[in-house]
């Protein structure tokens, strides 16, 4: 079994996958392999929709009652399968440093920038993750294909001309190319039993691409109580 063939048998196994494959360039910011050898290839790695739901589910970081469950189940399967594998685990939280996951995902997957700050995908619309990267010494090949062809007249934006995601809020908190994070905050604190909170962002709902693959609602309460208590800590600190 090849070592794209074996990365894609591990991720699946958690209910993940393979998101992008690309050999880094210095402006990326990938930092070097543990040796000192600089990356040759990086896999962004993550889900679906709601597809690692049922393996964090029955994980230990789900039932402990510890905070930042999801992010240290992502460091846990992250590490393994890197160790398994020979590659150095990146993460997109517990910086710095802070790596940018968001530029290596539109460097390396079908990607675009929404107005609510969210990357969309065409197929997958708003609800999809990146968990965590693998860096690789060796080059792992073309396996995803050619790399898309950048342009946002290819974004499934540029062909939506309602924008229901930025008067979906019910306190404004998305205008065009700004976030208004204390706004939303102080909403979900306030009404923690609303449907921001239990049933997830409604900006993202209101998208119309990808609803086949909106996160159940275990999920997307996880991920906003989690972000609520995220900006708590940071307030007080």
């Amino acid at each position: 079994m090849d070592r794209l063939a074996e990365l894609n048998e591990e991720a699946a196994r958690h209910g993940l996958r393979v998101r992008a494959v690309f050999a880094p360039e210095e402006l990326d910011g990938v930092p070097a392999l543990d040796s000192g050898q600089p990356a040759r290839t990086l896999a962004l790695i993550g889900n679906v929709g709601s597809s690692l739901w049922p393996a964090f589910a029955a994980s230990p970081e789900h039932g402990d009652g510890e905070r930042d469950a999801l992010d240290r189940w992502s460091r846990r399967i992250g590490t393994m399968i890197a160790q398994r594998l020979g590659a150095r685990a990146l993460f997109p939280f517990g910086g710095p440093p802070h790596h940018p996951f968001q530029r290596w995902a539109m460097r390396g997957g079908d990607l675009f920038a929404s107005p609510v700050g969210l990357l969309v995908h065409a197929e997958y619309g708003l609800w999809h993750a990146f968990r965590f990267a693998l860096a690789f010494a060796e080059s792992l090949g073309d396996p995803l294909g050619d790399p898309p062809v950048r342009g946002d007249e290819r974004s499934p934006c540029a062909m939506c001309d309602a924008r229901s995601c930025l008067h979906a809020c019910p306190v404004g908190a998305f205008v065009e190319g700004e976030y208004r994070v204390a706004q939303c905050v102080e909403h979900l604190v306030a009404h923690p039993q609303g449907p921001c909170v239990t049933a997830g962002c409604l900006a993202r709902h209101a998208c119309p691409v990808g609803r086949a693959y909106r996160y159940v609602p275990a999920q997307a309460q996880l991920h906003m109580r989690a972000f609520v208590a995220k900006l708590a800590r940071r307030d007080s600190s």
